[in-house]
Parts: C-alpha cells; structure tokens; sequence
C-alpha cells in the first residue's frame, strides 16, 4: 500500500524534509519581515505591535438587524465591520424587481437606498471603525453611498476607511454575481482607482478575491495565480486609463480563503506575497514600497464545513484561523459553526470571534512575526507553491491576459477539474472528512438556527415605495440621464452616480442606468 501524502495541490509530501530541500540563498528568498521581497510579512514587528483586524462577516435582513448585529460585535471586542449584502443587492435589483423575489434579505442585507445605508451605519462611529464591504458589481454604488452618510454625519471622506471586494473578474470565473460584460466592468473599477485616491485616499478600492475562487473548487496553487492573474489585468487597465502605479496600487489589497491543508495554507500566503513584490517591482516598476506589499484579509473556509456533527466546525475553523495567523494576514473573519445549516446564530458568531481572541492573547503565536520561517517543511512548500502558480501565470499570459483567458472559460475549465477531483477523493473514501466520510454518527439532535423572517420582504418593499413616492422625481430622472451619458463617454463615471443618489435614485436605478448603456453579460 502507497504511503504516498500529497497537498490539496498534489505537491507531494515527503517522509522527512532537511537542509538539501532548501536549495540556493534561503536568505535572499526570505528576507527579513517588513522588507522586500516581504515573505515574512508586510510589517517589521508584525502582531507584536497590533494583532490582525478582526472580522465577523455580518449582513441579513434588513438594514435596522444588521445594526443591530454589529453594534453586538463591537461590544464583543471586533475591531473591524464587514457586510455581506443579500443578492438582489448584488445583482442591482431593488427589492422590488421581480427578479428579489423570495431573494431579499436571505443571504445577506438589502440595500435599496441611502435611507437604507443611513440605518446600516446608524450609531457607527465612521471615523474610527473600518468597514469592508462584499460588494461586486454594485461596488461604486454601496461605496458612493457610504460616502454620503460619512458626510451626513460630519465625517470627511478623507478620514474614511475600509474596503470594497470590487472584483469582477473572479465573478466570472467562479462566483457568478456579474452584472456587465467584462470590459465594462474593467473601467467602472478604474474609475473607482481614480475617484478614490482623489476623495476618499484611506479606502482600499479593492479586494481582489481568491476567496470564492477557493469555494469554488480550486486548489491552492490556483487560487493564488489566478487571482494574482487578475491582480495583473487590474493594474494594467488601470495603467492604460492613465493613472500611474503607484498613486492607486498601495490601496490594492487580496482576499485569500483558510483552507485544511495547514502547512501548505502557510506556505500560500507566503508565496504570494513573494509574487506580488516580484510583479510590482519588474512587471510594472512601482517605486513606492508600499506598492508591492501584499496585503491580505482571509476568511476560513466555508466549504470545508460539515453540517454532520457541525461543532466539529469549531476546530476546523480554529486550526484554519491559526494557519492565516501563522501565514502574516492582516484581517480575519473566522466562520460560525453553524454556517453550512444556516446564517450564524449570535452564539456562533461570538464563538468565532472567541477564536481569534484566544489565537491573538492566550497562543503566544503573535509574539514574533512568521514564527515557520527556516521550518525545513514550510520554506520548501513556499517554493513548490511559488513554482507551480507562476506556471500558471505564464499560461494565462500567453492567452493575453486574465480577461481574454475568462473569454476563453480556461480558469473555470481548470477549477472544475480541480473541484471534481476533490469531491471523488472524498467519495471514493481518499481523503478524510471527519463526521462525513469517517467517524460518522447514527443520529444528531437538530441544532439550532438562525430564524427567518418571513414578513422581511413585504416589509422592505414598503419602505422602498414610501422612498419613491417622497422625492423629486424629475431631478432623479436628470441625473440618471447624466449617468447613462458618462457612460456613453470617457467621463469618471462615480461623480454622477453619487450626484444620483444623492438626489434620490435607488441602487436599482442606478444600475439600470448603466445596463441601458454597456448591456449585460451572458456567459
């Protein structure tokens, strides 16, 4: 029988790494943290001196419960808010386009209006807390609308801080929440580069996602080159609309998934920073050394959880959170136990940010920044993983570039291949799943779940029509005009969004106003 171990990647594992795995100067690869080529970390002290923003992902029914939700966190001791928005949100739909129906407030918050964005942020202080928004092709939208509260409330744009996903190109590749075709979409995030470093500069514009690439299917080494590939593809068009690399590139920030396989999830992170540097530095010859740090947020796994026996989740989520930690990330969000039944109950939620409060005061692994370096296993992963990723980097550039590759569905055709592997690994009993697959038990009391409201809907829509039926129609329809001209045209196209909402146009409004002019995309 084979003994034969190998990485979610098929790297293979050996019996025993030593010295002779760690070829060449180990010293120039590494480096020291917080200098270039930035594999030990970002920062020179890493969490000796501040640990990782903590995050609980929050967003669900409608805006006054996902307050209340976050005003719940914050008194939990969380240090950063993030919002997940329900579907029709992220489509551009208003809740009531035929199209929400039985969709609003399920998967995360419905924002249809400002008066919807001024009850999210109710009682939030916006000059202090940090807010991250999972927000893709409705990205500008949400944004602008933040920005308007912030002001409402007194706050300058220029004090405000936090970041929008904004990642289109993974949507088409493994998420599906696109709205326009990928060219379209390309300049609306330019745009967004541009309008952000001009008004709101503390904003990371950006959070180019390897996350849901992850959910998806992928294997690690993918996740990491196909989201770098899309990296690439965002500078470069922001290049060629004439913004210079390193007025918007320190803002750019990455989203990576904590997945099972411990040591090679460190080794991930690692390499990746790496790469980024190695692509900042030559590829597009940023200066600033803040360009070519890789900044990164991670959420635990999602798909990894079980609804079998799902407070073994608990440990999944915790060895996960550990292997972000241990791998340098500067945000994370541990996933609630209970999440593959249902959104995460209040108990669940503090249990996971529990997790990281335990990892960050009572582990000791904070106290020196990447604790694995020199680790014979960790160094060599760290080169396997670098290795395999720039191959497919290379790949991607010889189809022309990560949107021409998404034409050509290459990065879906290899993920799907991937995800197929991993799921017959576990069907055919080759891989572990404990509870699922092995260690199984007969029965399980049913656990509790987060309720659903069944009147939400109903509810939204009423304060919908009520904000329709008390503004100036008139004013709205000029604006949106204005909107759909920009679009037709080179102008930034974020100054007469806002002037739209401002004005009382919905985000729905919005969006078809730029559907009516880029059209919309059909794999």
């Amino acid at each position: 029988m084979s003994d034969e171990r190998r990485t979610d990647s098929g790297i293979e594992i050996k019996a025993l790494y030593t010295a002779d795995d760690l070829p060449g100067d180990l010293g120039e690869r590494v480096g020291r943290p917080g200098e270039p080529p930035f594999t030990r970390g970002v920062y020179p002290s890493m969490y000796r001196g501040r640990l990782w923003t903590m995050r609980q992902y929050s967003g669900f029914g409608d805006a006054a419960s996902t307050n209340e939700r976050f005003h719940f966190l914050l008194n939990a001791g969380q240090t950063g808010l993030s919002c997940a928005f329900d579907l029709p949100t992220q489509m551009g739909y208003d809740s009531d386009h035929p199209r929400a129906e039985g969709e609003v407030g399920k998967v995360g918050v419905a924002i249809d209006t400002l008066d919807d964005m001024r009850t999210l942020l109710a009682g939030l202080p916006l000059d202090k807390v940090t807010t991250s928004m999972t927000i893709n092709s409705t990205a500008a939208i949400l944004l602008l609308m933040y920005e308007l509260v912030a002001e409402e409330q007194g706050v300058d744009p220029s004090v405000i801080s936090g970041t929008i996903q904004n990642d289109l190109l993974k949507e088409y590749i493994a998420r599906g929440t696109y709205v326009y075709p990928p060219r379209p979409s390309m300049r609306i995030i330019t745009d967004i580069f541009e309008y952000c470093s001009e008004h709101i500069p503390k904003w990371n514009t950006i959070s180019i996602s390897g996350y849901h690439i992850r959910e998806a299917g992928s294997t690690a080494v993918q996740e990491i080159a196909f989201t770098l590939a899309n990296a690439i593809a965002y500078v470069q068009a922001a290049i060629d609309a004439g913004l210079d690399v390193d007025d918007f590139a320190p803002r750019l920030s990455f989203f990576w998934n904590g997945h099972n396989h411990f040591f090679e999830e460190v080794a991930k992170f690692r390499a990746s920073r790496r790469m980024w540097h190695r692509i900042m530095t030559e590829r597009f010859d940023a200066k600033k050394p803040a360009s070519a740090m890789l900044r990164f947020h991670t959420q635990t796994g999602g798909s990894t959880l079980t609804a079998q026996q799902p407070v073994n989740n608990v440990v999944r989520v915790a060895l996960q959170a550990l292997a972000a930690v241990m791998g340098g990330t500067q945000s994370l969000h541990t996933n609630g136990y209970d999440e593959a039944l249902s959104l995460p109950t209040e108990e669940a939620a503090r249990l996971a940010l529990r997790t990281q409060q335990i990892i960050g005061y009572e582990t000791g692994v904070a106290d020196t920044p990447d604790p694995l370096a020199g680790s014979y296993l960790v160094e060599s992963l760290t080169d396997e993983v670098e290795a395999k990723a720039w191959e497919y980097i290379a790949r991607i550039d010889e189809l022309g570039g990560a949107v021409a590759a998404i034409e050509a569905h290459y990065q879906m055709d290899e993920i799907e291949q991937a995800a197929y592997e991993y799921t017959k690994s576990i069907d055919d009993d080759e891989r572990v799943i404990v509870g699922l697959n092995k260690f199984t038990v007969d029965s399980e009391p049913p656990p509790a779940v987060f309720p659903i409201d069944p009147t939400l809907e109903g509810r939204q829509q009423e304060r919908l029509a009520a904000y329709k039926a008390d503004r100036d129609l008139d004013a709205v329809r000029a604006r949106l005009d204005d909107v759909r001209a920009a679009a037709r045209g080179t102008e930034n196209l974020l100054y007469p969004m806002k002037e739209s909402l401002r004005a009382g146009a919905t985000l729905g409004e919005v969006s078809d106003a730029l559907r009516d002019v880029f059209g919309v995309y059909h794999p």
